[in-house]
């Protein structure tokens, strides 16, 4: 049993932060199946606590909803698509940026999107054709792939024979988003174009060189070490290497030269494609990627 958990803890230790997050869509949405049969309670209302309310006086009582509708499906081919969806774009983002980037770019989609679909019901209730909640990861998976088309709108797909460029495919999915509007799942839309936008100026900030997501970086960390409850031991260090490089300690200086290496990696596939990288160039994206 003991090394059943160990190499599940490797397995887990080595997914992508996009795989992880898929991992916790899914087990959110057996979740609301278990609870859907075992309590009885009609599957649209088994995950009532984890979704967005349209209504502000109800998103206060539960403010985590801002984040966790964003991992809630209700259907199944509302979970799939997303998912797979995700799945592919993780693929592009694990080759690219480190787990922390792609953390920021989906959350920071969902919360905007979930802050957009609040606002325009707060402003226009009238707008909305049904439904009282929003739920679904299709805000931050927008945000992910308008981010990628942004970021890089000359790298060129392929479909088959067909060739295009990610530009192309941020267009059309924007399009779709407004169009959506006048369909029955406006809110879904609203709350889409949130995403969309979040994707668009992340890219657009990050290529003149500005995270804007380093701050949310920031909390996140701050929030996750208020629920560790691991002890850290206090030891005296007894040796410290002291030298320097530049003006820098060695530890800085070899996280600046990586970071200035990604950097002239990522401006080289946004104006040639990812194919133009060399062996030694694709390999250093994927290991920076894993850390």
């Amino acid at each position: 049993m003991t090394s059943l958990l160990q190499d599940l803890q490797d397995k887990l230790k080595r997914l992508t932060a996009f795989e992880k997050i898929i991992a916790i869509n899914v087990v959110v949405f057996f979740i609301g199946w278990f609870v859907n049969v075992v309590a009885d309670i009609s599957r649209s209302s088994s995950l009532n606590w984890l979704e967005l309310s349209k209504d502000f006086s109800a998103f206060i009582l539960k403010p985590w909803t801002l984040i966790t509708y964003g991992f809630t499906h209700i259907e199944l081919w509302h979970m799939l698509m997303n998912m797979f969806v995700l799945y592919f774009v993780g693929r592009s983002f694990s080759n690219l940026f480190n787990t922390k980037t792609s953390l920021n770019i989906y959350l920071l989609g969902i919360i905007s999107g979930g802050l957009v679909y609040l606002l325009t019901f707060a402003l226009f209730p009238e707008f909305f054709k049904s439904g009282s909640s929003l739920v679904g990861a299709s805000a931050g998976v927008r945000a992910t792939l308008i981010f990628l088309c942004a970021y890089m709108p000359h790298y060129e797909m392929r479909l088959g024979s067909l060739r295009f460029k990610l530009m192309y495919v941020g267009f059309t999915m924007v399009i779709l988003d407004l169009l959506g509007l006048f369909g029955a799942n406006s809110g879904g839309n609203v709350a889409h174009l949130g995403g969309d936008l979040l994707g668009y100026f992340y890219a657009t900030r990050l290529r003149q060189g500005i995270d804007i997501g380093k701050g949310f970086e920031k909390l996140l960390d701050v929030s996750i070490s208020l629920f560790s409850f691991t002890k850290k031991a206090n030891l005296k260090t007894v040796y410290k290497d002291k030298s320097k490089v530049g003006g820098y300690e060695r530890g800085e200086f070899n996280q600046f030269n990586n970071q200035k290496k990604i950097d002239i990696i990522l401006d080289k596939i946004s104006k040639s494609g990812y194919e133009s990288l060399t062996k030694d160039e694709k390999e250093f994206l994927f290991r920076a990627g894993k850390k």
